[in-house]
């Protein structure tokens, strides 16, 4: 085998790597209910559409998930410490449109960094 075979089947497989690497960590499948939080793709077409009154059924009480809108991207909070019971300490609540708030607070759209994102908020 040359060289320059032995030199693409390795970068070949590289990349095979980085893309099994940065698959999502997560699927939805056939047996998940509506209820469930799944983590999702970036691919607009697979991302569920919230308005806000469906967005206020996520409250993260009752055991519930807790969803918060932020700039038109709905993230999942219910693991989220600073949300127990999808309560924020400064009186946010979960189910609810927050980008005003987020946005003008100390830590900004930061603190959202890493949250599951479930879908869209559109008005």
């Amino acid at each position: 085998m040359t060289r320059s075979k032995w030199s693409l089947m390795l970068q070949a497989g590289i990349a095979g790597l980085l893309l099994v690497a940065c698959a999502p960590d997560t699927v939805e499948d056939s047996e998940t209910t509506s209820s469930e939080s799944v983590s999702v793709s970036s691919s607009a077409a697979e991302m569920q559409t919230f308005t806000l009154e469906e967005l206020s059924q996520y409250t993260g009480k009752d055991d519930q998930p807790g969803y918060v809108a932020v700039d038109g991207v709905v993230y999942d909070v219910t693991n989220v410490e600073a949300w127990k019971d999808g309560e924020h300490q400064m009186g946010l609540t979960a189910g609810n449109e927050l980008s005003e708030e987020i946005n003008s607070s100390p830590h900004g759209k930061q603190v959202l960094e890493g949250l599951p994102i479930v879908g869209e908020f559109v008005e």
